[in-house]
């Protein structure tokens, strides 16, 4: 079902929709960004949308559907995981004796038409429909969760029998409401759509009279569920249960994990409970255990700093450090690195708080602060297995500070974690757990600062800066310095000005504009100058600001980098590091 370029060329002119000098400017643009033509009129607005699909549809011998204000039947819209109609704009709106209706923008993705006729085993009918009404429908998927859970969820005897047995709590009335099958399939049913959906934490809040769901997907939250309040105690003690937690304490925050399978992946699922006003909050962060480390590439480093990174790990001793908030990849980070060094040659031990991922020929180690197995209790016992590389999960406190600065003075390559904004930020925050500052600078050899952006699909749009776009961004950067490093990487020509510069940012009408995430980052090499200032007791702004007089690029404009080549939206950049 492909469309040739002449064929809809002579479609187009023939309807009187475009002229043959526009399409033939819009081919080349095509043929040079590597994309369809269709995707260039569309994003200049040479064409209509809608027109433009209908006349595919009619080229191809294909039924086009509007589906803009349609509200379709849950048990229809479910047969295709929300996931999968998301990431292949398709949807499942009609279902017929023996077959079912599928509204998609791209007729091309026979295989997903192939997957969809296997999972279901009904004959699908392909039809064409336009972003606004995929839109629509893909709204819709919050509902299908409710459908799902069906008469679970309402006052049913069971569920009553937890709103009225359990107000005393007792221990054994708590055993019992975390057995009821209603609390069990609800568990489930959340969990199992979390995964569909590529959630890394679940949101399960208690309000005055209702409890709500929410997942986080590509670090940001949305609503998933909301969920009657009389079942918030059978939901809490269900999943204290499958943590091994206490299920009779309400007044202190409790901590643990357990671990679920399905047909193609296993999660171990990190529980934190915190009372809050009206019951217990629940988060839980899902990790597959089958995840693979990522090349430093395939996490957005531009070559430039993966080739510094690289080059800081083939020294023998000392310390590099990944700083960045909750949740910006830092792990993930530590492991691709980790995979460059590990060979046959070298013992590595590490110490998470938990392992994410299984390396083999990694010794890997996990805290556990109940029984007194801390970060520094394990590193202290590690330095007496021969390691030559260590990965300390955090550095939280002095203790574990102290002895991974005297791990890397002492001939071992040390790599770990730290909270601060930046990567300068790290030096006052080390001295401030009482590390000296001349144990500081023999040791360091690089700090890395990050953070994750959502990247941008396909429903994208190209735009210039506006005047006062350039001015607010001026505040923040300094785009000549990214103009000049655009040239330099050859990402732009010479003679390319800011105002002239392509952007990008989600398509108006697009149901999201964006999907995954990957990282942008900044590295601090710890030179004979930075040195100098260290030992000066020197602030992170001081160190920040010689870094960049000798080249150090930040985050920011990593960022700007990156929003320039199509990889995400300066929005998304401004989000994660001014907001």
């Amino acid at each position: 079902m492909h469309i040739d370029p002449e064929q809809l060329r002579a479609f187009l002119v023939d309807a009187g929709l475009i002229t043959s000098e526009q399409f033939e400017k819009a081919l080349k643009k095509a043929e040079k960004a590597g994309k369809k033509v269709q995707e260039i009129l569309m994003a200049e607005k040479e064409i209509d949308q809608e027109k433009l699909v209908k006349m595919e549809a009619y080229i191809l011998g294909i039924p086009y559907v509007s589906l803009e204000k349609e509200k379709i039947d849950p048990k229809i819209l479910g047969m295709i995981p929300e996931s999968i109609a998301k990431t292949n704009n398709i949807v499942a709106y009609k279902k017929g004796a023996g077959a079912l209706e599928v509204a998609m923008i791209d007729p091309e993705n026979v295989e997903i038409i192939d997957f969809i006729k296997k999972k279901s085993g009904l004959i699908i009918l392909p039809r064409m429909t336009n972003a606004t009404s995929i839109k629509n429908v893909l709204k819709q998927y919050n509902k299908s969760l409710e459908v799902e859970f069906g008469e679970l969820v309402k006052d049913e005897p069971g569920l009553e029998m937890i709103k009225e047995e359990f107000k005393g709590e007792a221990k054994k009335d708590l055993e019992k409401a975390a057995e009821e099958l209603p609390v069990i399939k609800i568990v489930d049913t959340l969990i199992k759509h979390a995964i569909i959906e590529g959630t890394s934490d679940i949101h399960i809040e208690p309000t005055e009279r209702e409890v709500v769901v929410r997942y986080r997907i590509d670090g940001v939250l949305k609503d998933a569920m909301i969920l009657p309040k009389q079942i918030a105690t059978g939901l809490v003690a269900r999943i204290k249960v499958l943590s091994n937690l206490k299920l009779d304490e309400h007044r202190l925050p409790q901590d643990g994990r357990f671990k679920i399978s399905n047909d193609s992946d296993k999660f171990s699922i990190r529980v934190s409970i915190l009372p809050v006003f009206y019951g217990e909050k629940i988060v839980m962060r899902l990790l597959s255990e089958q995840a693979k480390a990522l090349t430093l590439e395939e996490l957005g480093f531009r070559p430039n700093m993966a080739q510094t990174i690289k080059d800081n790990l083939k020294k023998p001793l000392g310390m590099i450090l990944v700083t960045g908030p909750t949740g910006s990849g830092k792990t993930t980070s530590l492991y691709s690195m980790m995979q460059i060094l590990n060979r046959p040659e070298v013992n590595i031990s590490t110490v998470e708080d938990p392992v994410e991922y299984q390396m083999p020929r990694v010794n890997q180690s996990q805290i556990e602060q109940k029984i007194g197995f801390t970060f520094a209790n394990a590193l202290r016992a590690l330095l007496r297995q021969d390691p030559n590389i260590l990965m300390v999960g955090e550095i939280r406190d002095s203790e574990t500070s102290a002895l991974a600065v005297n791990a890397a003075l002492t001939g071992h390559l040390v790599m770990s974690t730290l909270h601060t904004n930046n990567a300068a930020g790290s030096i006052p925050r080390l001295l401030d757990m009482k590390v000296e500052p001349f144990l500081l600078s023999s040791t360091f050899n690089m700090v890395l600062a990050q953070r994750l952006v959502r990247k941008l699909t396909g429903e994208k749009e190209k735009y210039n800066l506006s005047k006062e776009d350039i001015n607010n961004l001026s505040k923040y950067c300094d785009l000549e310095k990214i103009l000049n490093i655009l040239k330099a990487e050859g990402i732009v020509d010479k003679g390319a000005r800011i105002e002239g510069l392509d952007f990008y940012r989600p398509r108006q009408g697009s149901t999201s504009g964006y999907k995954g995430r990957l990282g942008i980052y900044e590295i601090l090499e710890i030179d004979e100058d930075v040195k100098r200032l260290i030992n000066q007791g020197a602030t992170a702004f001081d160190i920040q600001k010689q870094a960049q007089s000798k080249g150090m690029q930040t985050m920011l404009e990593d960022g700007i980098i990156k929003a320039a080549q199509g990889l995400t939206s300066i929005e998304e950049v401004l989000r994660v590091i001014v907001e």
